[in-house]
């Protein structure tokens, strides 16, 4: 007898209909699913508009039913499944549906308990771009993902560049997938769903949001060689050309990659860290003999650098030229003497964060990934035994089963229908109709999070009405880099403590804390929550109602021999084949050119789970502990290509710096006014491209002379009048925007509101920012709820402002206050400044 398991995922019960295609739509609902969501997907009469092994992950645990939503017949079957759905899901162009007859808001007049989930490429009040072509490289061409892409491609040269990774879609699908469960937890309070817009546009400048920020008068502290040459060329008039080797030697030594004995590339993310850059120089061998060089370690970094004793302090970043260039060259020497997989165990083992450079078809087949969970065999209907990236959310104690999904099944309509009627969803009665609440009003999250997937994750929850404690310890373990650079966008809204919970009073104050909570989280590796005590069944002793989420670098639902290891983005970009896919060879990665490229989809991830965990709780009664993992998220980031099957082809996905597009049909041309113009069609388009006068002749092309003629045709106009052109005749085009021109374009001084409505884009200048810095930072506007309210939460306060506030709330005296001050337990700041100079 078959025992069913999937009864104790989260969304058991949760019924989906999916009319996503492409990408993000399919995404979520996949997400979804593998959360133990019923899901029917519905395909149009000729298949899946993108044809991919892909679908077969994006539609497993999914029944595929083919329906013609243009005929009467085919209208009547959707709007039947979609009466029994609890949630429904859709990726067109905005109005597209509701064209179709198939529309939301009446949908939800007679069903206020639905939630409908809308994943445009642009916003629908972009009155610009909503009814462009939004294909995946269109949104990024917009939004300025391949311009200025990052300092190593600005000083090569590279503009504009192209990378494959579908950013908008996954950024999107993640944002998507956690607001339809805060609006399905929500509706277990008040019985009401929601419509819910996401535009990807929107969603790839939330994911992007810390390359965007713009700090006027940033100290000189913080200015990377990189950029210090990009600015020495540029008042120089100097070319922007250099080449791999060269630009190598202007990175730091604790953040690049270094050759080992078998000729596989190490990369080394050590920087930033009280402890990580020491314990990898005495690992590798010659701390001491850095330290008689005269490399000094101050006691305080966070005071202004012209009270330091030295111009150096290691664990701080950037290092000046001097030393970074002495510490890479006995780096260099002494990683040659060991394998990149000897290094892997030495630098994991050692707690600090490093591992070689992996291609994606040996992470697909990577002994961990393979045991965590983190790649799993599915047994599909067209490619058989085939493997694809496991859950990217799970909860602790019922992940095992996500780790088995069911394969995608093509079913009649009536079988769709007939399961989704024999789930009955029971909800509460609806006490107030025009009840306008944030979906996790009331809900208290204490925040132990450092760098950015951790920190993110909880922010992005207090734009949804939840009131957030960040704690951090009473002596900073990270540098003013990491801390308040970083912190100025996931600080937000949040109050702020500074605690030593090693210390018993300490541990008291953090008791205490987690009593008065509802909901912990902490990027971790299980190693280390073992040992703080936060482990489940030390939690339930101290609070057996709250719900405990974790982020960390490499784990899966099962444990593998890597679960422990402690690591960074950039180290998951390295382990998985990003860095070697963006840089196109194993002697020259690069880490992708985005801060926090995979950190901040993982912060959503997080928040996902803590969603998840939450209405559980509220459905079942049962507390459960949500994970998810940066190496997780890779998978989804990397969807286009991550899988693998018997007879499956090249890993030749498009890689390396110089690679213009996808093919002929979507890639960057030279135009006559002397810039690039990104064309986006596919192989469905190439009968209405011969159709136009200047394309004639494409049709009779073999595929490989495509490019030569595009290039010639698009030399003769310029790129203006060719996007006048295409979009006339329904193509998708565009000309690569720049992320700092559409801060310039679409900023306004700051207001408290959301930027919800104002289109695709949009950002607030805080001209009294409490850091005393004029700073420029994207909206919280990525979630566009029809019913609940969206927070504009307050500016980043000052490390240890809400210290003394925090411990009043929690019972103590003043006088007790003032001796944990003057015993060093708690502290009210870091620094004398904001932003120590």
């Amino acid at each position: 007898m078959v025992v069913n398991t999937r009864d104790k995922l989260p969304l058991h019960g949760v019924k989906v209909v999916d009319f996503g295609q492409y990408i993000a739509g399919p995404a979520v609902a996949m997400i979804l699913g593998d959360l133990g969501a019923t899901v029917v997907h519905i395909d149009p009469p000729g298949g899946p508009l993108w044809q991919s092994p892909a679908n077969a992950t994006l539609n497993r645990n999914k029944l595929i039913v083919t329906i013609d939503l243009k005929s009467p017949e085919g209208l009547e079957q959707a709007l039947a499944l979609i009466a029994e759905a609890d949630i429904v899901i859709e990726n067109f162009r905005p109005g597209k549906l509701e064209a179709l007859k198939i529309d939301f808001a009446g949908l939800r007049q007679e069903r206020p308990e639905l939630i409908t989930l809308s994943i445009p490429g642009f916003a629908s009040n972009d009155e610009e771009r909503r009814e462009l072509r939004a294909y995946e490289s269109i949104i990024a061409a917009s939004s300025g993902v391949f311009t200025d892409m990052g300092l190593n491609r600005v000083l090569m040269g590279v503009n504009p560049s192209f990378s494959p990774l579908p950013l908008a879609s996954a950024y999107g699908a993640m944002l998507a997938a956690s607001a339809a469960v805060l609006a399905l937890q929500a509706r277990e309070r008040t019985g009401l769903g929601d419509h819910i817009e996401v535009p990807l546009a929107s969603a790839v400048m939330e994911g992007l949001c810390y390359n965007s920020i713009q700090i006027d008068g940033l100290p000189a502290r913080y200015i990377t060689q990189r950029e210090q040459e990009i600015a020495r060329r540029r008042v120089e008039g100097l070319p922007m050309n250099l080449a791999y080797e060269e630009l190598q030697e202007l990175l730091d030594p604790f953040y690049r990659s270094y050759l080992c004995k078998d000729g596989r590339m190490f990369y080394v993310v050590c920087p930033s860290h009280k402890h990580h850059a020491k314990r990898c120089l005495q690992a590798l061998g010659i701390y001491e003999e850095l330290v008689a060089d005269g490399l000094m370690e101050e006691e305080d970094t966070y005071l202004p650098t012209s009270e330091w004793k030295s111009d150096v302090s290691l664990g701080v970043y950037p290092l000046p030229k001097f030393w970074a260039d002495k510490i890479a060259a006995r780096m260099k020497q002494v990683f040659l003497t060991r394998t990149a997989k000897e290094w892997e165990r030495i630098f994991g083992r050692g707690g600090f964060p490093g591992a070689p450079q992996r291609w994606l078809q040996e992470w697909i087949n990577d002994d961990h990934a393979e045991t965590a969970g983190l790649m799993i065999d599915v047994q599909d209907p067209e490619y058989g035994t085939m493997i694809q990236p496991g859950p990217v959310v799970w909860l602790e104690d019922s992940g095992e089963a996500a780790l088995s999904p069911v394969p995608r099944r093509w079913v009649p309509f009536s079988s769709a229908l007939d399961l989704l009627k024999k789930q009955k969803t029971k909800l509460p009665r609806v006490t107030d109709s025009n009840d306008r609440s944030g979906w996790l009003e009331g809900v208290r999250v204490l925040d132990l999070c450092n760098v950015i997937a951790g920190p993110h994750s909880v922010y992005y929850l207090a734009r949804f009405g939840a009131e957030v404690i960040k704690l951090d310890p009473a002596s900073p373990l990270y540098d003013c880099w990491n801390t308040v650079i970083f912190g100025m966008s996931h600080m937000r809204g949040k109050r702020s403590a500074l605690i030593d919970i090693k210390s018993a009073e300490g541990r008291k104050a953090f008791e205490a804390l987690v009593k008065s909570v509802d909901v912990i989280v902490w990027n971790a590796p299980d190693n280390q929550v073992r040992q703080m005590g936060l482990d489940a069944d030390a939690l339930a002793k101290i609070n057996p109602d709250a719900i405990f989420c974790k982020l960390d670098c490499f784990s899966g639902v099962s444990r593998g021999p890597r679960t422990d290891y402690v690591g960074y983005d950039d180290l998951v970009q390295a382990a998985t084949g990003i860095m070697l896919r963006f840089g196109g060879s194993m002697h020259e990665p690069e880490e992708h050119a985005h801060v926090g490229t995979i950190d901040v989809m993982c912060g959503f991830g997080g928040a996902l789970a803590v969603a998840a965990a939450l209405y559980q709780k509220l459905k079942t009664g049962r507390i459960g502990r949500g994970r998810t993992s940066l190496s997780a998220n890779s998978g989804l980031l990397q969807i286009p290509f991550c899988y693998d099957y018997r007879d499956r082809g090249l890993f030749n996905e498009p890689s390396g710096r110089y690679v213009p597009g996808y093919d002929a049909l979507t890639r960057f041309y030279y135009t006559a006014s002397g810039d690039y113009l990104l064309f986006s069609s596919n192989e469905h388009d190439v009968p209405s491209l011969d159709g136009l006068e200047d394309f004639k002749g494409i049709a009779g092309l073999p595929k490989d002379e495509r490019d030569a003629f595009l290039s010639s045709i698009f030399a003769k106009d310029t790129s203006q009048a060719w996007l006048q052109k295409l979009h006339a005749a329904g193509f998708g085009a565009a000309i690569c925007d720049n992320i700092d021109a559409l801060r310039s374009r679409y900023s306004r001084e700051a207001d408290g509101t959301n930027g919800i409505d104002r289109g695709s884009y949009s950002f607030s200048t805080y001209t009294d920012h409490p850091s005393g810095h004029v700073v420029t930072q994207l909206d919280p506007y990525a979630i566009r709820p029809s019913r609940s309210a969206i927070v504009s939460p307050p500016p980043a306060e000052k490390y240890g402002a809400s210290t003394v506030t925090v411990l009043e709330e929690l019972g103590y005296t003043s006088d007790e206050i003032e001796r944990l001050l003057a015993d060093g337990v708690v502290s009210e700041s870091w620094s004398s400044e904001y932003l120590p100079s």
